[in-house]
């Protein structure tokens, strides 16, 4: 009987349930915003100091990525957060989905 009453409780923790889909939308991911990429050899890497400036491949008013876990998810445009004037954000402006061999496999 016991064996019964372990798999009814288990029927209710399946992946689609309530309680399952509040655990995972509860796991934290780290989210980035890329401004920007640069290559330079080491020598130049090791020459700068404070003020160095490095240009980066993008520019102004060209879309930011926001990368979560890695992964190229959206784009967007960098703002200044209304309540914090000197706090940033980024207003998304377009979601990628994901590469189409994903689904070929």
């Amino acid at each position: 009987m016991n064996n019964i009453q372990d798999r009814a409780g288990a029927s209710e923790d399946k992946l689609g349930s309530p309680r399952n889909l509040d655990s995972i939308l509860r796991i934290p991911v780290q989210i980035q915003v890329v401004l920007g990429n640069a290559t330079m050899p080491v020598a130049s890497l090791m020459n700068l100091g404070r003020g160095a400036i490095i240009p980066l491949d993008h520019r102004v008013g060209e879309p930011v990525d926001i990368v979560v876990n890695g992964r190229v998810i959206a784009r967007g445009e960098v703002v200044v957060v209304e309540d914090d004037n000197s706090r940033f954000g980024v207003s998304l402006t377009e979601i990628v989905g994901p590469p189409t061999s994903e689904f070929n496999s």
